[in-house]
């Protein structure tokens, strides 16, 4: 038997702090393959509803409690936001510097660190990502001021709301995934912010619940991407039939077999779930319509 101690030295440990946030859209598929940097986030207020308890009665007594779903919602408080955030908050720019709101708000990913600390390391100790999924914000108020002998900045503010995906077998839906790096194997966790924020040779992008989950749990396969054939004289570009790899045009991804083009068009590549590129394979590749 063990006899419990309290605030030993090391075990005095905290969260704080936010930053690295990354804005990630999705395609016509649903998958996060691009992202964007967030600057000036200063507050994600994660605020999770439902799970309530309804109480049911039977034979004179309380027989059980049925729980309501859980809903993750958070606030998203920031100095500033990407360009690329404006369709998600309702707003379209037919021409550069031109913006016009009230427009059909599109769903968004979105990741950001938080810093773990301890008595002995401070915030060297470690640090959680938060990865969410299906997110929609709210139209939310802007408060513009004179400037005065006390000048701040205008915070925005946005109210978001999610939409669960597919966790993978065994997991409800979820928006919300959050992973320890004093916990996480450093390989798997180095990974997973290769592609969150990207690399050389590869666009950032979010992936999705189960990917996550395959790659620290060591089932994620390696593959190298298939360079696709083209034929200057029909202008037929021929996508390979690569397991593990999905091509895409313009977001799009399209099957294998011939694409005809009728402009400069450039093929991009992503893994799979349960797939990651080998660090010599190329990823885009550009087709000039002549």
């Amino acid at each position: 038997m063990t006899k419990l101690q309290w605030d030993q030295v090391g075990t005095r440990e905290y969260e704080t702090g936010v930053d690295r946030g990354v804005l990630y859209l999705p395609n016509n598929l649903g998958v996060y393959d691009s992202g964007f940097a967030w600057n000036g986030l200063v507050t994600v207020t994660e605020a999770p509803t439902g799970a309530d308890a309804h109480p049911q009665y039977a034979d004179n007594i309380k027989y059980l409690n049925l729980m309501a779903a859980e809903q993750f919602g958070a606030t998203i408080d920031a100095f500033t936001y990407p360009d690329e955030f404006a369709e998600c908050d309702g707003t379209v720019e037919p021409v550069p510097g031109l913006r016009i709101g009230q427009q059909n708000r599109k769903l968004f990913g979105l990741s950001y660190r938080t810093l773990l600390g301890n008595d002995l390391e401070g915030t060297a100790h470690g640090y959680k990502i938060h990865l969410v999924y299906g997110a929609q914000a709210a139209p939310s108020q802007k408060a513009y001021g004179t400037v005065n002998d006390s000048p701040a900045p205008i915070t925005f503010s946005w109210a978001v709301t999610t939409t669960p995906v597919d966790a993978g077998v065994g997991n409800k839906p979820t928006a919300t995934i959050t992973l320890d790096s004093t916990v996480l194997d450093a390989t798997a966790f180095a990974e997973l912010e290769d592609i969150l924020y990207g690399t050389a040779g590869a666009d950032p992008r979010l992936p999705l619940p189960s990917e996550v989950v395959a790659l620290f749990s060591g089932t994620i396969t390696s593959v190298e991407t298939v360079e696709p054939a083209y034929n200057a004289g029909t202008h037929t570009i021929t996508i390979p039939a690569t397991t593990g790899v999905v091509y895409e045009i313009d977001g799009a991804p399209v099957a294998a077999g011939p694409v005809v083009i009728t402009e400069d068009t450039v093929v991009t590549a992503a893994p799979a779930a349960g797939y990651e590129f080998d660090n010599l394979s190329d990823t885009s590749w550009t087709y000039r319509f002549a």
